[in-house]
């Protein structure tokens, strides 16, 4: 009864009233109400039901941290991400973001946790800025960044593109989960490359001994 007063409420706002219902006030599905409308501009997909979900990935793909997104956007979550990974990994000293997460508050945060990072500005460079991002630490910063594209891909294709639990309790707990197992993939591949390396030094030097 209550979803049904207030979509008969926002009808008769909508259509006899012409009034533009905010985007706050809507409910994209009835049964999921966590879930948002998410505008990224991504070529043949500009709209997506659901929730971001932001991850921190290291150099050997293992995913440190992440975060649901709800009702936030990423600008909001750098300083969040980055104090909850340094916590659980004291030896994290860099991290890379897309311009998505910039605002100069978080910059200025970010270097007080972080001994180098990664922080590309929206908008017009300054001299200095300009210096700052096109030099080559800056730069290798912003091609490792690129790596964690694959990672969102695998969480995708392993499941992660749509959550078959109910609630938000229910979705976070799949996000989890889905981190959890694309660790789980990514330790195994590792043990699985390590046990053929062997396998071949040990095939390469009983042929030498044969020869």
């Amino acid at each position: 009864m209550r979803h049904a007063e207030r979509q008969i409420d926002q009808i008769r706002r909508r259509v006899v009233g012409g009034e533009t219902i905010p985007h706050n006030e809507k409910v994209f599905l009835i049964f999921e109400e966590h879930t948002e409308w998410i505008s990224e501009g991504k070529v043949g997909v500009p709209q997506e039901l659901g929730l971001p979900v932001c991850v921190l990935e290291d150099k050997y793909r293992f995913i440190l941290h992440h975060m649901v997104m709800q009702k936030t956007t990423d600008d909001k979550v750098a300083i969040p991400m980055a104090e909850k990974a340094k916590e659980k990994f004291p030896d994290l000293f860099s991290l890379s973001f897309d311009k998505g997460f910039y605002s100069p508050a978080n910059r200025l945060a970010l270097t007080n946790i972080l001994d180098h990072v990664i922080l590309p500005k929206k908008g017009r460079l300054t001299i200095e800025e300009k210096n700052i991002e096109y030099s080559e630490d800056f730069i290798q910063g912003k091609r490792k960044h690129a790596a964690v594209e694959s990672g969102i891909n695998a969480l995708e294709n392993h499941g992660l593109d749509r959550c078959p639990d109910h609630a938000i309790v229910g979705f976070k707990r799949y996000v989890a989960l889905a981190v959890l197992a694309r660790n789980l993939q990514n330790l195994g591949n590792i043990i699985q490359q390590k046990k053929f390396k062997i396998e071949r030094r040990q095939e390469s030097q009983k042929y030498r001994q044969a020869s």
